[in-house]
């Protein structure tokens, strides 16, 4: 019987990076930044007026008003995928890079493990 189940797990590991919706994480976050020019990266933003976080892959896309900030996980976050729920841990009124988040999945209670935030990079519209 794991013999059976060996190929199965294997094949399982290879759908976990398809692309949803026919597009993959690099094009979807391209069509997001589609348009905008990169900033300097920036350790910390300013929490207040951030919208919910669209989450592309490992890549964490917040709006603050016409600006974008984009960060990723410091390390990497394997719980950032299949559409989780974001739980952000806020010190102070800013999100800074290495502050701590936690993912959940949809209709469950119990937290993923802790992940931190990388540098925050921002993106502005072309003018």
């Amino acid at each position: 019987m794991k013999i059976a189940l060996l190929p199965l797990l294997a094949l399982a590991g290879c759908t976990a990076s398809a692309p949803i919706n026919g597009k993959t994480d690099a094009a979807e976050l391209a069509d997001a930044l589609k348009g905008r020019t990169a900033g300097p990266p920036q350790r910390c933003i300013n929490a207040s007026n951030l919208d919910a976080p669209r989450i592309i892959g490992d890549t964490l896309v917040y709006r603050q008003g016409g600006r974008l900030f984009v960060t990723r996980a410091s390390g990497g976050c394997p719980s950032l995928r299949g559409d989780p729920l974001l739980v952000t841990e806020v010190y102070g009124g800013q999100l800074c890079r290495n502050d701590r988040f936690r993912t959940v999945p949809r209709g469950a209670s119990i937290p993923g493990p802790y992940c931190m935030f990388g540098e925050f990079v921002p993106y502005g519209r072309v003018k």
